[in-house]
């Protein structure tokens, strides 16, 4: 019997959906990279959007500076609950 992966998280999701779209991406490209359908992708570009955490140039979808603080801030936190101890 395989062991199922746990799900990923709002925050998990919209971080990687950020980290594809740094240097810009087409929503196919993010797609396959975050592993989601189209339909959960324009659920939460719209929520990103809407945030000030990413916006469109043309058909690509870039992270802003404002999406790069939450990226590092993301990481940073993610390094520290690595290393804590339960």
């Amino acid at each position: 019997m395989r062991r199922k992966e746990p799900r990923r998280s709002h925050v998990e999701i919209s971080a990687e959906i950020l980290r594809i779209a740094r240097r810009g991406a087409i929503r196919t490209r993010i797609v396959y990279g975050a592993n989601l359908n189209f339909h959960i992708l324009r659920k939460y570009v719209k929520n990103l959007c809407r945030e000030g955490l990413v916006e469109f140039d043309g058909e690509l979808v870039k992270t802003t500076e404002k999406g790069e603080r939450y990226l590092e801030r993301y990481y940073s936190l993610k390094q520290i609950g690595g290393s804590l101890v339960v």
